[in-house]
């Protein structure tokens, strides 16, 4: 599987750095959190994976503002922005992840379709986050959300 292999390279290059990494999954359900899990060795960089499916896990797990869930919905910029930034500072780590989206095949609104994911990316320098739309059955859906988060993670390193 590339993306085993790639995440190996991203898991050494974390250790490399001395990086911690933690991930905040909703539309993703602990996919994120079981690939990093299935490296040898990701103990050293990751700290903690949290499957925050309801908004009410959001809430309390992971302080997401319960005005930014009424005002935007749970599948936003904004709630994927709160959901990176919230577990960086709550976990203490160097970088820290959040999924939020509609994997389907239901739930989808002219607004808001099926496929429709935010991809959020805390650092200390700053906070970013990236709107994809993928047309997939759930689990493929999954497997290109997390094959974006590794080539932003691969992009991230390679400037270290």
């Amino acid at each position: 599987m590339e993306n085993f292999s790639r995440l190996e390279n991203v898991i050494k290059q974390l250790i490399k750095n001395d990086l911690s990494i933690a991930v905040a999954e909703s539309c993703t359900g602990g996919f994120v959190s079981n690939m990093f899990t299935n490296i040898p060795g990701a103990s050293k960089i990751f700290e903690r994976g949290i499957v925050c499916y309801s908004n009410e896990a959001k809430i309390s797990i992971l302080n997401v503002d319960p005005k930014t869930l009424d005002e935007f919905g749970a599948v936003s910029d904004e709630v994927a922005r709160q959901l990176a930034f919230n577990l960086r500072i709550l976990s203490n780590v160097d970088i820290s992840i959040g999924t939020t989206g509609i994997a389907g095949p239901t739930g989808g609104t002219n607004e808001k379709p099926i496929g429709l994911v935010f991809v959020s990316f805390s650092t200390e320098e700053e906070t970013s986050v990236k709107q994809y739309n993928f047309q997939a059955n759930r689990l493929e859906f999954k497997e290109k959300v997390f094959n974006e988060i590794l080539e932003w993670l691969e992009n991230y390193l390679d400037l270290k």
